[in-house]
Parts: structure tokens; C-alpha cells; sequence
């Protein structure tokens, strides 16, 4: 985290203003780590006056409209409008969170991320947070349609998938699992158990592109 941040640093920096604000949207984290990642990740970027959010996509939240067949209520899926928010009664009652529909559903019951602010010492009104929450899920680079989560935390999910082929090139998806499925065989399941703890160095990334998305 401290590295990420420090090369964040020397890319925004402005010599004359300094970095004054900065905002971070984290998934991942289940709801027994939250003080936990605040506690470590945290001190990494303390400097800047600073947003913690945890975006949470895995729950049994959804959200739907109170008069179904009022169309200026629903999408044509049926689904809650994009950029829905709630932010009270299902809410935690002292705690800052809210649940946000910022995408369109296709398919499908639309599921809203939850968002928990852990930390705010840029002073965000609730509506602010959401406002900005909300206009940040229309700039996905692979996405011309506002999507489900804030983008920086679907970047970090490509950049590590990405990564993971570069230190496990062997590794597939659904073809290897299918595969190991239908052989069942020991060997197959030694082999993985045996390389399992072997993890390769990242490649070494030309200037050029060492701070590029190219990940995107």
C-alpha cells in the first residue's frame, strides 16, 4: 500500500499546492475486517486529508420500487432507477453508510453496492459523498454505461487478476477446472499441491508503460 501511494504521490504531486485532498474506495473486505484494513492501510496514506470507503458487493440486499408499475420509478428491466440511494432505515443507525444502484440492470434483480465511509476528513455531507460516489461509476474506462461499483476498485481487480497470470502463467480458468474435474485424477491434484507454494517474481515493466493502466 505504502508503495502504491508513494508512486501515486510522485505522479499528482504539485510542488507549489502540495496534495491537499484524496479519497479511496477499497472492496474486498468482509464486515469483521473493517477496522482492521482502517488500522493498517490507513497510516500508509495519512498525510492528505483523507476518505476511507469500503465498497461491498456480496450481500443479500436489493432494492426495489414502491409502486412497481410506476415507469418513472423503474427502468425497463423493472429495476430501481441508476443512482438510487438509500441511506437510512436499512442503514446502520450511528454508523455512515449507504446503499447505492448506480448501474442500470439488464438482467436480472439490479443488487446496490454498500458503501461504509470509515473515515472522513474531507468533512462529506452524505449527500456529497453519494453525488460524487455516483458520478465516478459513469467513468469506467471499459464502459460507456455507468457501472455497479466505483472504478478504482473494478482497476485494482483487473490489475490483480493481470497479475496473477504474469506470477502463475500456467494457471487458466474455466478450461483447467473443467478439465481437473472430469480427469479427477491424484496426479493432477499433486501437481497443483506441489506448485502451490511456487510464486514467480513479477516482470520487470518498461518506463514506458510503468505508469500506464494498461491493465484496463
Amino acid at each position: 500500500m505504502q508503495e502504491l501511494i508513494e508512486d501515486l504521490y510522485s505522479v499528482t504531486h504539485d510542488p507549489q499546492r502540495g496534495t491537499i485532498h484524496g479519497g479511496m474506495a477499497r472492496d474486498g473486505v468482509s464486515e469483521g475486517q473493517f477496522y482492521q484494513v482502517l488500522l493498517h492501510e490507513l497510516d500508509a496514506i495519512r498525510k492528505p486529508l483523507v476518505t476511507f470507503v469500503v465498497v461491498r458487493k456480496r450481500h443479500h440486499t436489493r432494492l426495489f420500487a414502491h409502486n412497481h408499475n410506476d415507469q418513472s420509478t423503474v427502468d425497463k428491466s423493472g429495476n430501481i432507477l441508476p443512482g438510487t440511494v438509500i441511506d437510512s432505515k436499512i442503514c446502520h443507525p450511528t454508523e455512515f453508510d449507504f446503499f447505492l444502484c448506480s448501474h442500470a440492470g439488464i438482467k436480472g434483480t439490479s443488487r446496490p453496492a454498500h458503501y461504509h465511509v470509515l473515515w472522513d476528513e474531507n468533512n462529506f455531507i452524505a449527500d456529497g459523498l453519494q453525488t460524487l460516489t455516483n458520478n465516478l461509476c459513469y467513468t469506467y474506462a471499459r464502459c460507456t454505461r455507468s457501472v455497479s461499483i466505483v472504478p478504482p476498485a473494478y482497476y485494482a481487480h483487473l490489475a490483480a487478476f493481470r497479475a496473477r497470470f504474469y506470477m502463475e502463467p500456467d494457471s487458466s480458468d474455466s478450461g483447467s477446472i473443467s478439465s481437473a474435474r472430469k480427469s479427477g485424477s491424484s496426479t493432477s491434484r499433486s501437481t497443483r499441491a506441489a506448485g502451490a507454494g511456487v510464486v514467480r517474481p513479477l516482470p520487470a515493466l518498461k518506463d514506458s508503460v510503468k505508469k500506464v493502466m494498461f491493465y484496463c
